[in-house]
Protein backbone atom coordinates (compact mmCIF):
# COMPACT_ATOMS: atom_id res chain seq x y z
CA UNK A 1 0.00 0.00 0.00
CA UNK A 2 2.78 2.41 0.88
CA UNK A 3 5.17 1.24 -1.81
CA UNK A 4 5.34 3.28 -4.99
CA UNK A 5 4.17 1.55 -8.12
CA UNK A 6 6.56 1.94 -11.01
CA UNK A 7 4.68 2.19 -14.28
CA UNK A 8 5.56 -0.31 -16.94
CA UNK A 9 6.57 0.74 -20.42
CA UNK A 10 3.61 0.33 -22.77
CA UNK A 11 4.12 -2.12 -25.60
CA UNK A 12 4.12 -0.59 -29.07
CA UNK A 13 1.12 -1.26 -31.26
CA UNK A 14 1.00 -1.63 -34.99
CA UNK A 15 3.95 -2.46 -37.27
CA UNK A 16 7.27 -2.61 -35.45
CA UNK A 17 10.45 -2.61 -37.52
CA UNK A 18 13.71 -3.88 -36.06
CA UNK A 19 16.31 -1.28 -35.28
CA UNK A 20 18.81 -0.52 -38.03
CA UNK A 21 21.98 -2.13 -36.71
CA UNK A 22 22.97 -0.30 -33.61
CA UNK A 23 26.63 -0.85 -32.89
CA UNK A 24 28.02 -0.47 -29.39
CA UNK A 25 30.41 2.40 -28.88
CA UNK A 26 33.50 2.24 -26.76
CA UNK A 27 33.87 4.66 -23.92
CA UNK A 28 37.29 6.24 -23.63
CA UNK A 29 37.92 7.69 -20.18
CA UNK A 30 39.11 11.28 -20.28
CA UNK A 31 41.94 12.64 -18.20
CA UNK A 32 40.90 13.32 -14.64
CA UNK A 33 40.45 17.06 -14.14
CA UNK A 34 39.55 18.62 -10.81
CA UNK A 35 36.05 20.06 -10.62
CA UNK A 36 35.90 23.83 -11.05
CA UNK A 37 35.66 25.97 -7.93
CA UNK A 38 32.12 26.82 -6.91
CA UNK A 39 31.06 30.35 -7.67
CA UNK A 40 28.37 31.93 -5.55
CA UNK A 41 25.19 32.24 -7.62
CA UNK A 42 24.06 35.71 -8.49
CA UNK A 43 20.87 36.80 -6.75
CA UNK A 44 17.82 36.20 -8.89
CA UNK A 45 16.22 39.48 -7.80
CA UNK A 46 17.90 42.83 -7.37
CA UNK A 47 17.99 44.20 -3.84
CA UNK A 48 15.70 47.11 -3.10
CA UNK A 49 17.43 50.34 -2.21
CA UNK A 50 15.42 52.53 0.15
CA UNK A 51 16.23 56.18 -0.29
CA UNK A 52 14.83 58.83 2.05
CA UNK A 53 12.35 59.84 -0.64
CA UNK A 54 11.15 56.26 -1.08
CA UNK A 55 10.79 55.78 2.67
CA UNK A 56 8.80 59.01 2.91
CA UNK A 57 6.54 57.88 0.06
CA UNK A 58 5.96 54.52 1.76
CA UNK A 59 5.09 56.21 5.07
CA UNK A 60 2.75 58.63 3.29
CA UNK A 61 1.06 55.81 1.39
CA UNK A 62 0.63 53.73 4.53
CA UNK A 63 -0.85 56.71 6.36
CA UNK A 64 -3.28 57.37 3.51
CA UNK A 65 -4.39 53.73 3.48
CA UNK A 66 -4.90 53.76 7.27
CA UNK A 67 -6.96 56.95 7.06
CA UNK A 68 -9.16 55.62 4.27
CA UNK A 69 -9.75 52.30 6.04
CA UNK A 70 -10.49 54.15 9.28
CA UNK A 71 -12.97 56.45 7.54
CA UNK A 72 -14.77 53.50 5.95
CA UNK A 73 -14.99 51.64 9.27
CA UNK A 74 -16.25 54.73 11.13
CA UNK A 75 -18.90 55.38 8.47
CA UNK A 76 -20.08 51.77 8.67
CA UNK A 77 -20.29 52.02 12.47
CA UNK A 78 -22.24 55.24 12.14
CA UNK A 79 -24.64 53.64 9.66
CA UNK A 80 -25.29 50.75 12.04
CA UNK A 81 -25.82 53.13 14.96
CA UNK A 82 -28.27 55.33 13.01
CA UNK A 83 -30.18 52.24 11.83
CA UNK A 84 -30.40 50.95 15.41
CA UNK A 85 -31.70 54.29 16.70
CA UNK A 86 -34.32 54.53 13.95
CA UNK A 87 -35.53 50.98 14.65
CA UNK A 88 -35.76 51.81 18.35
CA UNK A 89 -37.78 54.98 17.62
CA UNK A 90 -40.12 52.99 15.35
CA UNK A 91 -40.59 50.39 18.09
CA UNK A 92 -41.46 53.08 20.67
CA UNK A 93 -43.95 54.74 18.31
CA UNK A 94 -45.62 51.41 17.47
CA UNK A 95 -45.79 50.50 21.16
CA UNK A 96 -47.45 53.78 22.06
CA UNK A 97 -49.93 53.42 19.18
CA UNK A 98 -50.84 49.90 20.25
CA UNK A 99 -51.13 50.96 23.92
CA UNK A 100 -53.44 53.89 23.08
CA UNK A 101 -55.54 51.58 20.90
CA UNK A 102 -55.94 49.15 23.80
CA UNK A 103 -57.01 51.98 26.19
CA UNK A 104 -59.80 53.13 23.88
CA UNK A 105 -61.53 49.77 23.95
Amino acid sequence: MFRPKIPTMPTPTGHVSPSAGVEPTTIVPAAQTPPPARVAPAPSRPTVQLTPGTALALVGGGTAVALVVGAVLVSMLLAVAITGVSVAVCAVVLRSLLASEMKRR
